[in-house]
């Protein structure tokens, strides 16, 4: 009973939260899938390209301002 509980204890209210979600985001599309599998190949090149400037967007927040490292910031 005790490791059960101590395995459980990782898992925070967030990640729980995050979990759920991400199940409910695949099983929604899953069905979305399924169901508008014509309609969504006609769109399929237009989201690749709609899915390119956002990725760049999202993915490349993380990399600073790229000043060097012996010049003043202003």
């Amino acid at each position: 009973m005790n490791t059960i509980l101590e395995s459980l204890n990782w898992l925070s209210r967030r990640s729980l939260t995050q979990l759920l979600l991400t199940g409910v985001f695949i099983g929604g599309g899953f069905i979305l899938w399924q169901r508008y599998q014509e309609q969504l190949y006609v769109y399929l090149p237009y989201l690749f390209l709609l899915l390119c400037p956002l990725m760049h967007v999202f993915l490349h927040r993380g990399h600073g301002n790229h000043n060097k490292q012996g010049e003043e910031q202003e």
